[in-house]
């Protein structure tokens, strides 16, 4: 029977295979955290820097839109406020104008109805005026035929005339003042 080692079967008693595994294992080991680790560190911090920056510049540019957002609305409002007294401006503006339009036009009224007035007592006046020559005419005419002898005479003849147009006058004097009472009636 071949004989056996206790301490080479023994998995519990170190051995030399075991020591240089740990030394291996030791040398690998410091040649990471020499070489590796350091390197990956600083990597790790420079970009946890980095997000940090970009954290902070996302809150400055957060706070800016913020302001300007709230300078775009008091300005939004401003500009309602601006528009709304144009806006009245130009209502009052709109009113005066009607004003104005209306004295114009009634000014403009006035002003045509004293001259169509005017017109009127003017050709009122022509036409009495042509109507008292052709009726002078006719009255002596008239007369003459009566009286049957004729009104040669020119100063016979205006007499006659005048006074018959006096009584005319007078007549449609009353004529007008009754038409004037029976319209206010």
């Amino acid at each position: 029977m071949p004989t056996t080692n206790l301490a080479e079967s023994n998995f519990l008693v170190p051995n030399a295979t075991f020591f240089a595994e740990l030394f291996a294992f030791a040398l690998v080991l410091l040649v990471l955290a020499r070489y590796v680790i350091p390197p990956i560190n600083k990597a790790l911090t420079e970009r946890q820097e980095g997000i940090r920056r970009q954290f902070d510049e996302l809150e400055t540019a957060k706070a800016n839109a913020e302001a300007a957002e709230n300078q775009y609305r008091s300005q939004l409002v401003e500009a309602r406020h601006e528009a709304a007294r144009i806006r009245e401006e130009a209502r009052e503006q709109g009113a005066q104008i009607v004003v104005e339009m209306r004295e114009q036009a009634q000014a403009e009224a006035s002003r045509i109805t004293a001259a169509a007035s005017a017109q009127m007592d003017a050709e009122r006046q022509q036409v009495l005026a042509q109507l008292k020559s052709e009726v002078g005419t006719l009255a002596t005419d008239l007369a003459g035929r009566i009286v049957g002898e004729s009104l040669e005479d020119e100063a016979r003849k205006r007499r006659t005339v005048d006074r018959f147009i006096a009584e005319l006058d007078g007549h449609s004097i009353e004529v007008e003042q009754s038409g004037t009472s029976m319209r206010q009636r």
